[in-house]
């Protein structure tokens, strides 16, 4: 399975926008909100998911070396979905390790956060078998999670 993270386009946008989680308690925001709230975030960078050519995701990292004055000195995996019809086959947990090397080429990146509501215990699960583990912080009322890099 090849999985990539390429750049959103003008010719892109409207298909990753019509991707859907499938998520009726909106767990993540719609692509279109994570899009125009990256646009006014200058530490935001935000990549498509794509799995043999298709767009099957969106991921969007907190980068604090894009911002000229970080409001965090830590990357954040801000945003990952993967649309309902493409879930279970392995693209998040690809994408999630896409997103880890390129946060490996960024200056002085030691570790990759993450953090989720309490009680998503699929999430946390997913999360672990990738390497996070609980920091034992909080952040708006989310637990974070941490993976050395």
């Amino acid at each position: 399975m090849s999985v990539e993270l390429r750049e959103i386009t003008r010719a892109t946008v409207l298909d990753i926008v019509r991707l859907d989680a499938g998520d009726d308690r909106r767990q993540v925001a719609p692509n279109a909100v994570s899009i125009a709230q990256a646009h006014f975030e200058p530490a935001a960078w935000f990549r498509a998911v794509y799995a043999g050519g298709q767009p099957v995701g969106f991921v969007m990292l907190d980068d604090p070396t894009l911002a000229a004055a970080p409001e965090s000195p830590h990357f954040y995996l801000w945003r990952l979905m993967i649309d309902k019809d493409h879930q279970g086959r392995g693209y998040g947990h690809a994408a999630v390790e896409r997103v880890i090397e390129h946060v490996r080429t960024r200056p002085g990146a030691t570790e990759l956060r993450v953090s989720h509501v309490p009680g998503a215990q699929g999430l946390a699960r997913f999360y672990r078998s990738l390497g996070f583990r609980y920091t034992g912080e909080e952040e708006d009322g989310e637990l974070v999670m941490a993976r050395a890099l």
